[in-house]
Protein backbone atom coordinates (compact mmCIF):
# COMPACT_ATOMS: atom_id res chain seq x y z
CA UNK A 1 0.00 0.00 0.00
CA UNK A 2 0.75 3.43 -0.43
CA UNK A 3 1.11 6.46 2.57
CA UNK A 4 -1.43 9.42 2.95
CA UNK A 5 0.47 12.47 3.98
CA UNK A 6 -1.67 15.19 5.16
CA UNK A 7 0.65 18.48 4.15
CA UNK A 8 0.22 21.72 6.05
CA UNK A 9 0.68 24.70 3.62
CA UNK A 10 1.72 28.54 4.33
CA UNK A 11 -1.65 30.54 5.19
CA UNK A 12 0.17 33.62 3.92
CA UNK A 13 3.36 34.12 3.72
CA UNK A 14 5.08 31.02 1.15
CA UNK A 15 8.26 30.65 3.43
CA UNK A 16 5.87 29.44 6.32
CA UNK A 17 6.32 25.78 5.44
CA UNK A 18 8.87 23.39 6.31
CA UNK A 19 11.55 21.72 4.86
CA UNK A 20 9.88 18.54 5.65
CA UNK A 21 6.67 19.56 3.70
CA UNK A 22 8.26 20.91 0.90
CA UNK A 23 10.33 17.34 0.27
CA UNK A 24 7.11 14.86 0.64
CA UNK A 25 5.18 17.49 -2.23
CA UNK A 26 9.05 16.29 -4.48
CA UNK A 27 9.00 12.87 -3.33
CA UNK A 28 4.55 11.96 -3.61
CA UNK A 29 3.09 10.99 -6.59
CA UNK A 30 0.45 12.79 -6.79
CA UNK A 31 -0.71 16.28 -4.70
CA UNK A 32 -4.23 16.47 -4.03
CA UNK A 33 -5.35 20.18 -4.02
CA UNK A 34 -8.51 21.97 -2.56
CA UNK A 35 -7.81 24.49 -5.72
CA UNK A 36 -4.90 23.56 -8.25
CA UNK A 37 -4.94 26.95 -9.60
CA UNK A 38 -3.83 28.03 -5.90
CA UNK A 39 -1.70 25.43 -5.05
CA UNK A 40 0.53 25.53 -8.15
CA UNK A 41 2.07 29.30 -7.03
CA UNK A 42 3.29 27.53 -3.84
CA UNK A 43 4.69 24.44 -6.03
CA UNK A 44 6.13 27.15 -8.75
CA UNK A 45 7.74 29.07 -5.69
CA UNK A 46 9.83 25.62 -4.62
CA UNK A 47 10.18 24.19 -7.93
CA UNK A 48 7.97 21.39 -7.59
CA UNK A 49 6.81 19.58 -10.55
CA UNK A 50 4.67 16.60 -8.61
CA UNK A 51 1.37 15.62 -10.62
CA UNK A 52 -2.03 17.61 -8.94
CA UNK A 53 -5.99 16.58 -9.11
CA UNK A 54 -8.35 18.80 -7.38
CA UNK A 55 -10.55 17.30 -4.29
CA UNK A 56 -12.79 20.08 -2.32
CA UNK A 57 -16.00 19.98 -0.84
CA UNK A 58 -17.65 19.56 -4.00
CA UNK A 59 -16.15 16.35 -5.23
CA UNK A 60 -14.55 14.71 -2.08
CA UNK A 61 -17.88 12.48 -1.92
CA UNK A 62 -18.02 11.46 -5.43
CA UNK A 63 -13.61 11.47 -5.50
CA UNK A 64 -12.71 9.72 -1.81
CA UNK A 65 -13.00 6.01 -3.43
CA UNK A 66 -10.66 6.63 -6.71
CA UNK A 67 -8.04 8.13 -4.60
CA UNK A 68 -8.38 5.23 -2.00
CA UNK A 69 -7.63 2.96 -4.71
CA UNK A 70 -4.68 4.92 -5.84
CA UNK A 71 -3.15 4.24 -2.16
CA UNK A 72 -4.69 0.84 -2.32
CA UNK A 73 -2.25 -0.03 -5.54
CA UNK A 74 1.09 1.67 -3.75
CA UNK A 75 0.78 5.24 -4.93
CA UNK A 76 1.99 7.89 -1.71
CA UNK A 77 -0.42 11.05 -2.09
CA UNK A 78 -0.09 14.40 -0.32
CA UNK A 79 -3.40 16.23 0.67
CA UNK A 80 -2.92 19.86 0.95
CA UNK A 81 -5.98 22.50 1.35
CA UNK A 82 -5.32 26.27 -0.27
CA UNK A 83 -3.91 27.49 3.34
CA UNK A 84 -2.96 25.61 6.37
CA UNK A 85 -3.77 21.74 7.74
CA UNK A 86 -5.97 19.79 5.38
CA UNK A 87 -9.33 18.95 7.95
CA UNK A 88 -9.71 22.08 9.83
CA UNK A 89 -12.22 23.83 8.08
CA UNK A 90 -11.22 22.28 4.78
CA UNK A 91 -11.74 19.32 3.10
CA UNK A 92 -10.15 16.37 3.81
CA UNK A 93 -11.63 13.87 6.91
CA UNK A 94 -13.76 12.07 4.20
CA UNK A 95 -10.13 10.40 2.98
CA UNK A 96 -8.97 10.54 6.04
CA UNK A 97 -11.45 8.50 7.25
CA UNK A 98 -11.96 6.14 4.62
CA UNK A 99 -7.85 6.12 4.89
CA UNK A 100 -7.83 4.31 8.36
CA UNK A 101 -10.95 1.75 7.48
CA UNK A 102 -8.87 0.62 4.69
CA UNK A 103 -5.52 0.54 6.72
CA UNK A 104 -3.74 2.85 5.08
CA UNK A 105 -1.10 4.62 6.81
CA UNK A 106 -1.09 8.04 7.20
CA UNK A 107 1.56 10.66 7.92
CA UNK A 108 -0.12 13.93 9.34
CA UNK A 109 2.71 16.63 9.55
CA UNK A 110 2.76 19.96 11.92
CA UNK A 111 2.71 23.25 10.25
CA UNK A 112 0.37 26.54 9.78
CA UNK A 113 -2.81 27.24 10.73
CA UNK A 114 -4.45 30.07 11.51
CA UNK A 115 -6.09 29.89 14.99
CA UNK A 116 -2.59 29.12 16.96
CA UNK A 117 -1.00 32.45 15.85
CA UNK A 118 -4.04 34.70 16.66
CA UNK A 119 -4.98 33.03 19.62
CA UNK A 120 -1.46 33.50 21.24
CA UNK A 121 -1.67 36.98 19.83
CA UNK A 122 -4.42 37.37 20.66
CA UNK A 123 -3.51 37.95 24.87
CA UNK A 124 -6.25 35.89 25.90
CA UNK A 125 -5.52 32.81 28.29
CA UNK A 126 -5.08 29.89 25.86
CA UNK A 127 -4.05 27.12 28.34
CA UNK A 128 -7.53 25.96 27.71
CA UNK A 129 -9.59 26.86 24.50
CA UNK A 130 -12.47 25.79 22.21
CA UNK A 131 -12.16 26.36 18.14
CA UNK A 132 -15.99 26.02 16.74
CA UNK A 133 -14.58 26.63 13.43
CA UNK A 134 -16.92 28.50 10.65
CA UNK A 135 -20.48 29.54 12.39
CA UNK A 136 -23.77 27.61 10.83
CA UNK A 137 -24.32 30.21 7.14
CA UNK A 138 -27.94 30.52 8.63
CA UNK A 139 -29.71 27.99 10.61
CA UNK A 140 -28.72 27.98 14.16
CA UNK A 141 -25.94 31.29 13.52
CA UNK A 142 -27.49 32.60 16.69
CA UNK A 143 -27.93 30.26 18.74
CA UNK A 144 -24.48 28.85 18.64
CA UNK A 145 -23.36 32.47 19.18
CA UNK A 146 -25.73 32.53 22.32
CA UNK A 147 -24.05 29.27 23.80
CA UNK A 148 -20.44 30.88 22.84
CA UNK A 149 -21.21 33.52 25.11
CA UNK A 150 -21.43 31.05 27.98
CA UNK A 151 -18.10 29.69 27.32
CA UNK A 152 -15.72 29.92 30.47
CA UNK A 153 -12.61 29.02 28.09
CA UNK A 154 -11.61 31.30 25.72
CA UNK A 155 -13.02 30.58 22.11
CA UNK A 156 -11.86 30.58 18.36
CA UNK A 157 -14.00 31.09 15.06
CA UNK A 158 -13.31 31.88 11.53
CA UNK A 159 -15.31 34.31 9.82
CA UNK A 160 -14.88 35.69 5.97
CA UNK A 161 -14.95 39.36 5.14
CA UNK A 162 -18.68 39.43 3.81
CA UNK A 163 -19.98 37.81 7.18
CA UNK A 164 -18.04 40.26 9.78
CA UNK A 165 -19.91 43.20 10.59
CA UNK A 166 -23.01 40.89 10.51
CA UNK A 167 -21.73 37.86 12.78
CA UNK A 168 -19.85 41.06 15.20
CA UNK A 169 -23.81 42.75 15.62
CA UNK A 170 -25.12 39.13 16.82
CA UNK A 171 -22.10 39.21 18.92
CA UNK A 172 -23.05 42.60 20.51
CA UNK A 173 -26.42 41.30 21.32
CA UNK A 174 -25.26 37.64 22.96
CA UNK A 175 -22.38 38.83 24.43
CA UNK A 176 -22.78 42.60 24.99
CA UNK A 177 -19.46 44.21 24.84
CA UNK A 178 -17.09 41.43 25.91
CA UNK A 179 -13.72 41.98 25.27
CA UNK A 180 -12.48 40.37 21.89
CA UNK A 181 -9.76 39.99 19.39
CA UNK A 182 -9.77 40.52 15.54
CA UNK A 183 -6.57 39.14 13.19
CA UNK A 184 -6.44 39.08 9.68
CA UNK A 185 -4.66 38.07 7.13
CA UNK A 186 -2.28 36.19 9.38
CA UNK A 187 0.93 36.29 8.09
CA UNK A 188 0.57 38.57 4.89
CA UNK A 189 2.04 41.88 4.82
CA UNK A 190 -1.42 43.74 5.86
CA UNK A 191 -1.79 41.94 9.33
CA UNK A 192 -3.86 43.67 11.23
CA UNK A 193 -5.31 42.60 14.83
CA UNK A 194 -7.99 44.60 16.20
CA UNK A 195 -8.74 43.96 20.26
CA UNK A 196 -10.74 45.45 22.80
CA UNK A 197 -14.57 45.37 23.28
CA UNK A 198 -17.04 44.80 20.76
CA UNK A 199 -18.65 47.81 19.99
CA UNK A 200 -15.91 49.50 19.62
CA UNK A 201 -13.90 46.71 16.64
CA UNK A 202 -17.00 46.97 15.03
CA UNK A 203 -16.39 51.03 14.35
CA UNK A 204 -12.66 50.56 13.84
CA UNK A 205 -13.47 47.52 11.60
CA UNK A 206 -15.94 49.53 9.53
CA UNK A 207 -13.49 52.46 8.73
CA UNK A 208 -11.04 49.66 7.66
CA UNK A 209 -10.81 47.55 4.17
CA UNK A 210 -12.54 44.79 4.71
CA UNK A 211 -10.81 41.79 3.05
CA UNK A 212 -8.87 38.53 4.00
CA UNK A 213 -10.15 35.69 6.32
CA UNK A 214 -10.97 36.98 10.16
CA UNK A 215 -10.10 34.53 13.27
CA UNK A 216 -11.91 35.82 16.13
CA UNK A 217 -10.72 35.19 19.46
CA UNK A 218 -13.40 35.75 22.07
CA UNK A 219 -13.00 36.14 26.12
CA UNK A 220 -13.97 33.69 28.19
CA UNK A 221 -17.04 34.39 30.13
CA UNK A 222 -15.66 35.49 33.79
CA UNK A 223 -19.40 35.62 35.34
CA UNK A 224 -19.53 32.77 38.32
Amino acid sequence: MGKLFIVPTPIGNLEDITFRAIKTLKNVDLILCEDTRVTSKLLKFYDISTPTKSYHQHNEHSKTKYFISLLINKKNIALVSDAGTPGISDPGFLLIRESILNQISIECLPGATALIPALVKSGFPCDRFIFEGFLPLKKGKNKKIEKIATNRNTTIIYESPHRILKTLQLMLYYLHDREIAIVKEISKIHETIYRGKIKNIIKEIEKSTIKGEFVIIIKGNEVT
